[in-house]
């Protein structure tokens, strides 16, 4: 009877593709804007016009690389295995701007909630900044 009622959703069919760097970045931004569970539109702006800038997307392809990173995201494995991607691949200049673009996800909606920062702080760990720089990306960030 509660079947009829609360039928089964279909489970994905679709397999999940090998996180690659532009996943693990999109999948760590979408992560961070979700942390609060108040996923804004302003948040979702922010990751696709960051995808886009990054990697050279046509806003409908950053729009879509975003939403695979949202179903990377919810299914994947933790925020090491996908900030580890980032440490091994780019170099550390360039993660010091990819904290920097992540501050601008989490200020995006224009709430810093705490439990956002402390994700960010930990993928900034996990993908090897230094705590010093991390001060300076964060005063940087809030102006």
């Amino acid at each position: 009877m509660f079947e009829r009622l609360f039928p089964k959703r279909p489970k994905e069919t679709t397999p999940l593709p090998e996180p690659t760097p532009q996943l693990a970045l999109g999948a760590l931004l979408v992560r961070i804007a979700m942390a609060d569970r108040d996923y804004q539109a302003a948040e979702v702006g922010a990751i696709d016009k960051i995808l886009s800038g990054t990697f050279d997307l046509k806003p409908l392809e950053a729009a879509k690389l975003r939403a695979t990173c949202e179903a990377l995201e919810r299914h994947a494995p933790g925020t090491p295995e996908f900030a580890d991607i980032l440490r091994e691949t780019v170099p550390y200049a360039d993660r010091l701007g990819l904290a920097l673009a992540m501050w601008q996800v989490l200020l995006a909606d224009g709430e810093h909630a705490a439990i956002e920062e402390s994700t960010l702080h930990q993928i900034e760990a996990a993908m090897g900044i230094t705590p010093e720089d991390s001060a300076a990306i964060k005063s940087r960030a809030l102006g």
